[in-house]
């Protein structure tokens, strides 16, 4: 799944992405150490993998969107 980079503390390595419908969702500094960037700006296509559905939707993997 494609999104966009919104907001990233590099203090504690978590952040959010706007999906392409404009939802916003939170990721945590494992799912960021997944990806293995060091560093992430807003405005960045993204890669994401998620777990879970719903209100329990979690994202597990961010990385840069590669063609």
């Amino acid at each position: 799944m494609q999104a966009t980079a919104y907001t990233y503390d590099p203090e504690s390595r978590s952040g959010q992405v706007l999906l392409d419908d404009g939802t916003p969702l939170g990721f945590d500094a494992p799912a960021f150490d997944a990806g293995g960037l060091r560093l992430l700006r807003p405005g960045q296509r993204v890669r994401i993998e998620t777990a879970g559905e719903g209100a329990a939707l979690r994202i597990t993997l961010v990385t840069l969107q590669t063609f």
